[in-house]
């Protein structure tokens, strides 16, 4: 299953590659000028709650639906010019996969192999490993109406790796997938990477965003940032406190109050608090002692990545405003 040699029509040999790309629905952005590169054999994550314009990012690079503006190239091939280009060198598996629940594992496999023009001296090899590979052999004669949410996301995953495809977009492959399932997946998406294959995933989820080589943070149809999981942590260069108590969100409205506090974030029993320098923790403590809120224990921390993800679109949105007004 090792991705087919890279050649095409495009600026340089990156796998992907963004320029301006734009998409707009009744005069509003979905998507608003991004810019991406990715490498061959990279796992890139595109990163962002829901509405932020992940979908509509993976329907432009698989090429089923065109940008207002801008350009992409998938695979060497242009998006604007050459769709069907793009379209026979990925594989793609949107939110909602095109299964067939009244056929069998082996039938839909079969089906998408046809759907890909996959030469018939080829297929017994290749249905083999891929139903070896995401543990579907015992579950061939099953109907996929039948599978678990975790399975049929597999059987989506294998459908989509039929024809071998260089690169291959996932919109939010484990959303709603049960643990066990999630961890199952990542593991056959490295075994992609391993076998040359570039991998675009679009996720919800940040502890999965820290398995990915790069990540580019994605809000409100805009890319804050792009980089490696460590180096977008690393940009938010400001003291950080963990403060530990049961009044969480009392001791928020309080610290948002206190000269200095830059933004606050509440993680159950513990606030992440951003601050411009590090003095201003003895004016935090100070604040939530008086306000009379019980308080287990205050520490420096590094920030995380939902705490990065938080002050760049804090950073964004007064921005934003600034640009509005």
């Amino acid at each position: 299953m090792t991705a087919a040699k890279f050649a095409g029509e495009g600026p340089d040999e990156r796998a992907i590659r963004a320029s301006g790309l734009t998409k707009t629905f009744g005069g509003q952005p979905a998507v608003d000028h991004i810019d991406i590169e990715v490498d061959r054999g990279e796992l890139f994550g595109l990163v962002g709650p829901d509405g932020a314009g992940k979908t509509t990012t993976m329907r432009l690079l698989s090429g089923t639906l065109l940008p207002t503006s801008g350009e992409a190239w998938v695979a060497g091939h242009s998006v604007v010019r050459d769709p069907e280009g793009v379209k026979e060198r990925i594989g793609y598996m949107a939110q909602r996969f095109g299964l067939y629940e009244d056929l069998t594992v082996m039938e839909n496999v079969i089906f998408y192999a046809d759907l890909y023009g996959v030469p018939a001296r080829e297929r017994p090899h290749r249905i083999e490993r891929l139903l070896a590979f995401s543990n579907l052999a015992p579950f061939k004669d099953r109907l996929a109406g039948n599978l678990s949410g975790g399975m049929k996301q597999k059987l989506g995953l294998a459908c989509a790796l039929i024809h071998t495809p260089e690169v291959l977009l996932l919109d939010e492959p484990t959303g709603g997938v049960d643990p066990v399932s999630r961890r199952d997946l990542w593991r056959i998406l490295y075994e992609l990477l391993r076998e040359g294959v570039t991998v675009f995933v679009s996720t919800a989820y940040l502890d999965e965003a820290e398995r990915c080589t790069r990540i580019g943070l994605i809000h409100r149809g805009r890319l804050l940032v792009t980089g490696e999981p460590r180096q977008v942590k690393g940009m938010l260069r400001l003291p950080m406190v963990e403060i530990m108590t049961a009044e969480g969100r009392k001791a928020r409205s309080v610290a948002e109050t206190v000269q200095g506090v830059m933004g606050v974030a509440v993680y159950g029993d513990r606030l992440h608090v951003t601050l411009d320098r590090a003095d201003a923790a003895g004016r935090l403590a100070a604040a939530i002692a008086l306000s009379g809120i019980e308080v287990g224990r205050q520490r420096p921390i590094l920030p995380s990545l939902e705490d990065a993800f938080i002050a760049l679109v804090a950073g964004s949105e007064k921005e934003k405003t600034q640009k509005d007004r």
